[in-house]
């Protein structure tokens, strides 16, 4: 079908499927051989304000971080790992009252570490790409800190295309 060229396209991606393809596009970052995650964190007038992966902490080298999901906890990656959600925030470089009434997008929804994270920065919506963990005790102390703390969350709701490809060719 041509397009009227004294029309705009009508394919274009929502601001909700840009910014999560952002945190997706993020989340290829991360060095996790089992999970990968990104965030976007967006100001009320759809600015980009910070990005963040899961990953080791600044200093701990790579090869040398233990990423196993199993095992002794100290020999697993779960008592190191930095979350994006937490990086994102972290990684901002702006005045901490500019990320207040922001929105933070995920393609995981949040533990409750990051949600009090969340919480604390001045965020006051998460919108999330999958809840796979969401009869966990850490998401639903998530959901029940969120609740009382007045952020918002939902899942993305995806009308357009599913699948952004990408060729740097």
């Amino acid at each position: 079908m041509e397009q009227d060229k004294n029309k705009k396209r009508s394919d274009y991606i929502s601001w909700d499927e840009y910014f999560m393809a952002i945190a997706k596009l993020s989340a290829m970052r991360s060095k996790d051989p089992s999970t990968q995650v990104g965030a976007c964190i967006v100001s009320s007038d759809n600015r980009i304000l910070s990005i963040g992966y899961n990953g080791a902490p600044n200093g701990f080298d790579d090869e040398k971080f233990p990423w196993a999901r199993e095992g002794n906890n100290l020999d697993t990656k779960y008592p190191y790992v930095c979350h994006a959600e937490m990086n994102a925030i972290l990684n901002f470089r702006g005045n901490k009252k500019d990320l207040e009434d922001s929105k933070i997008y995920v393609d995981l929804f949040p533990c409750n570490e990051c949600a009090k994270i969340i919480i604390q920065s001045g965020i006051k919506e998460v919108i999330y790409l999958s809840d796979k963990y969401a009869n966990s005790e850490n998401n639903i102390a998530s959901r029940k800190l969120f609740n009382e703390c007045g952020v918002t969350y939902k899942k993305i709701n995806l009308t357009g295309k599913t699948e952004i490809k990408i060729d740097l060719i």
